[in-house]
């Protein structure tokens, strides 16, 4: 369950996306099911060239559930290419160099996977001892990949997890 402070970053995220599509309103409630995506191959980039204002933008969303039993957490982001131009991208190194390493990005898959404490990750093999597992989680946690639940447990926040899946699909093998 997510605290206050998740559940206004969400809100505050969710407006943002409002502002962005400018529309000043919430995002239409989900349908019960998800479109056909063979129906229409560029249905994202065809609602977003309807949108988008200026030299174009870049949208990532997504619908996550870890089980059928489970809500799925649904997200999306979106930037004009105007805000991404302006930006200093070298800002952004921290958050990218704390996911170019194998051990850190295998962390991640365990955790993603279930495993809550650096005790569980200690117990698979190829993480090294518990030092270097803390060393590893802190730079996660520092870039924001990762958040502590409650003593000595973590996670991956509600609104990273999207843009984690975009990013391992981006530099995937996958179509």
């Amino acid at each position: 369950m997510a605290d206050d402070k998740t559940e206004q970053r969400l809100a505050d995220l969710e407006a943002r996306v409002a502002a962005l599509e400018g529309r000043g309103q919430p995002v239409p409630p989900r349908t019960e099911t998800a479109p056909d995506l063979t129906d229409d191959t560029f249905f994202a980039v065809n609602e977003l060239r309807r949108r988008v204002r200026g030299l174009g933008g870049v949208l990532y969303a997504g619908t996550v559930r870890r089980s059928e039993d489970e809500d799925p957490l649904e997200w999306q982001y979106g930037h004009s290419l105007e805000r991404l131009d302006e930006s200093d991208w070298s800002r952004l190194a921290p958050r990218i160099d704390a996911l170019g390493n194998s051990v850190r990005l295998n962390l991640l898959h365990e955790i993603w996977n279930g495993a809550g404490t650096v005790a569980e990750l200690a117990e698979r093999p190829g993480f090294g001892t518990t030092g270097q597992i803390y060393h590893h989680v802190n730079q996660l946690t520092s870039a924001g990949w990762l958040a502590p639940t409650r003593r000595g447990h973590y996670s991956i926040p509600p609104e990273r997890v999207v843009p984690l899946l975009v990013i391992l699909a981006a530099v995937g093998d996958a179509p």
